[in-house]
């Protein structure tokens, strides 16, 4: 789909731009992003349309998750490129070594949440497990929901907690002594395309997140998700009452994170 073709869809959410034009400083300095990049070949028409699209989609993220705007930034280590070196054929991307989101110029709409949550599971995981020093000369590139699996030491912390909570509510059975059926149909999409992808921890809470985002009645934004809900993918996301469930979680640990960032 042609970005300028989400100058016809309806997003539905607060007004946080009153009509103003957004650059991608604004998407820097208002939610606290690293580094920017846009592409030579982007024209200034699909610049301009891209910063309100990203922008307005980053703000449904803070006020979804209960965030200050700033905290999106993941204390300035979170880097976004658009429309520049993303990979053929790829909506969007997470470059752990750098960091960095990037967003293909016609083709990103509707992954932004998805990877947003690889970049939070790759930042919160030297803080919620002990792995050692995340940006030093010998780093290891981990997520926290691998380490979950894996039984990495926790860090003890009541957020680190709530976070943990998440990992259960979206990945356990209901008493936590089994896998929950969303990872069986994971598990069961990769024995049919005979791939390792859908069961992996970190894609499939990429994918919770995403539907729980989705599923959000205050918002529909298709720039920031979309097509969680379609019956043909349906079985490799969590199913509506899941959702509820995985949102009280979310809510339960991103609360109580904005609080503390607020303060």
């Amino acid at each position: 789909m042609k970005l300028t073709s989400f100058k016809y869809k309806t997003r539905k959410g607060p007004d946080y731009r009153h009509g103003e034009q957004m650059s991608f400083m604004d998407i820097k300095q208002t939610f606290g992003m690293g580094n920017i990049r846009v592409g030579s070949w982007v024209t200034r028409e699909e610049k301009d349309l891209a910063a309100n699209l990203i922008f307005d989609s980053l703000a449904d993220l803070a006020y979804i998750l209960a965030l200050p705007p700033e905290a999106i930034g993941l204390r300035g280590s979170l880097s976004l490129a658009f429309g520049s070196g993303g990979r053929k054929g790829v909506q969007a991307h997470y470059a752990p070594n750098q960091r960095e989101l990037a967003l293909a110029k016609n083709a990103g709409a509707g992954a932004l949440a998805h990877e947003f949550w690889h970049a939070f599971d790759h930042y919160i995981a030297d803080k919620a497990f002990d792995i050692g020093d995340a940006f030093g000369p010998r780093k290891r590139i981990l997520f926290a929901s691998d380490c979950w699996l894996k039984d990495e030491l926790p860090l003890p912390h009541p957020l680190n907690d709530r976070l943990f909570s998440v990992f259960n509510a979206a990945l356990l059975s209901h008493d936590g002594l089994d896998k929950h059926d969303y990872v069986a149909r994971s598990v069961k999409a990769d024995k049919a395309a005979g791939a390792h992808y859908f069961s992996l921890p970190t894609e499939m809470m990429a994918r919770a997140f995403e539907a729980v985002v989705e599923s959000c009645t205050e918002i529909d934004n298709p720039y920031l998700v979309s097509g969680t809900t379609k019956p043909d993918v349906m079985p490799v996301y969590p199913d509506h009452a899941h959702r509820q469930e995985i949102h009280l979680a979310l809510q339960g640990y991103f609360g109580p994170l904005g609080q503390a960032l607020s303060k």
